[in-house]
C-alpha cells in the first residue's frame, strides 16, 4: 500500500504543488506592481472588475493569489469593497485556464519544457554574469526571460507531478477506500461535493484536487458526474484561504472574503441539482474524459459568475463598507 499508492501520490502531489507555486511566484514577479495598478484602475464597474480579475488570475494561475491581493489592497485603503465584487467573479473564470491546459494531456511535453526552461535560465544567468550584452542587462530583458523560464519550469514540474499521480490511478481504483467512496457517491453525489471541499481545504489548492480527479476520469475510474460533484466541492474548499487571509483585517476586507465564499458556496449549491446537465454539455464538447472535467469546471464558473454579475450592481452592495 505504502509503496504502490501513498508514496507515489505524495511525491507527485509535492511536485504538482511545487510547480504551481513556482509558476505563481515567477509570474507574480513578471507582473510586478502592474497587477496592483490594474486592479485599482480597471475596476470602476463590476463588469470591468470581472475582466480584470479573470485576466489577472489567468496570468498568475492562482485565483487565491488575486483574492488575497484584493483583500490586502482593501485593508490598505487602496481599493474599496464594491470594486472587488467584479474581481471575485473574474478570479473563478481565470482560474480555469490551468485545468483546461491539463485537459489537453500535455504530459508528453514535460521533458522538452524542463530542458527548454532550464537552458533558457542558464543562458540568462551566463549572460548576466559575463555581461556580454549590456543592453539586455540594463533594459531588464534578462530578468523577464529568466522569470518566464522559471514559470515554464514550474509548469513542466506540475505536469511531471500530475503524470506520477495518474500512474497510481489503477492501484487506487482497486483499494477498499475508493470502493467505499464510490459506493457512497452512487447513493448521493453530495458525498463527492463534501470530498472535494474537504480535500481542497486541507491542501489549499483546488487545481491540485481537480487534477487528481481528471486523472481518475482519464483511466475510467470515476464517472463524469461524480467528478463534477468533486469539482463543485473543490470550489467550496478554496474559500478557506481567503477566509484566513481576512482574519484580523478591516471590515471591508472581511466582506471581500465573505463575497468570495458566497459566490463559491452559493454556486455549488445552485448547480448540484444540474450536475447531469453539466456532464452532458461537457461531453458534447469533447470525448476525452479528463477534458470533460476541465470543461465542466469552466462552464460552472462562467455560469456562476454571469448569474451573480447583476447582483453586484445592487445599491445595497454598493453601500457596504468602503473604509476600515
Amino acid at each position: 500500500m505504502l509503496h504502490s499508492i501513498i508514496l507515489p501520490i505524495a511525491i507527485g502531489f509535492a511536485l504538482f504543488l511545487s510547480g504551481m507555486k513556482l509558476m505563481e511566484l515567477a509570474l507574480h514577479r513578471l507582473a510586478g506592481t502592474q497587477l496592483n495598478r490594474i486592479l485599482q484602475r480597471f475596476t470602476a464597474t463590476p463588469i470591468h472588475g470581472l475582466a480584470a480579475g479573470a485576466i489577472s488570475t489567468a496570468f498568475l494561475q492562482s485565483s487565491t493569489a488575486v483574492t488575497v491581493i484584493s483583500i490586502g489592497l482593501v485593508n490598505a485603503g487602496l481599493l474599496t469593497f464594491p470594486r472587488t465584487l467584479g474581481i471575485i467573479l473574474g478570479t473563478n473564470i481565470g482560474t480555469c485556464l490551468t485545468t483546461e491546459l491539463l485537459g489537453l494531456s500535455l504530459e508528453r511535453l514535460t521533458a522538452p519544457l524542463l530542458i527548454l526552461s532550464a537552458s533558457a535560465w542558464l543562458l540568462t544567468a551566463l549572460l548576466g554574469e559575463l555581461q556580454l550584452i549590456p543592453a539586455l542587462r540594463t533594459g531588464g530583458w534578462l530578468n523577464t526571460i529568466r522569470s518566464a523560464s522559471v514559470a515554464t519550469l514550474g509548469f513542466g514540474i506540475l505536469l511531471a507531478g500530475m503524470a506520477i499521480m495518474q500512474s497510481v490511478g489503477p492501484d487506487i481504483q482497486q483499494s477498499a477506500m475508493f470502493d467505499w467512496f464510490m459506493s457512497k457517491t452512487a447513493v448521493s453525489l453530495w458525498w463527492g461535493l463534501a470530498a472535494g471541499a474537504v480535500l481542497t481545504a486541507a491542501v489549499h489548492s483546488s487545481t491540485a484536487v481537480i487534477a487528481i480527479i481528471m486523472g481518475f476520469a482519464a483511466i475510467g475510474a470515476m464517472p463524469l458526474e461524480v467528478g463534477i460533484a468533486v469539482v463543485l466541492g473543490a470550489n467550496v474548499g478554496t474559500c478557506v484561504t481567503a477566509l484566513l487571509a481576512s482574519i484580523g483585517g478591516s471590515r471591508a476586507g472581511q466582506f471581500v472574503a465573505l463575497s468570495h465564499i458566497a459566490l463559491n458556496v452559493g454556486g455549488a449549491l445552485l448547480f448540484m441539482p444540474f450536475v447531469s446537465l453539466l456532464a452532458g454539455m461537457s461531453a458534447w464538447l469533447t470525448a476525452a474524459p479528463a477534458a470533460q472535467i476541465a470543461h465542466a469546471q469552466t462552464l460552472f464558473n462562467i455560469f456562476s459568475s454571469l448569474l451573480a454579475l447583476p447582483l453586484c450592481y445592487l445599491p445595497v452592495l454598493r453601500r457596504l463598507p468602503h473604509e476600515n
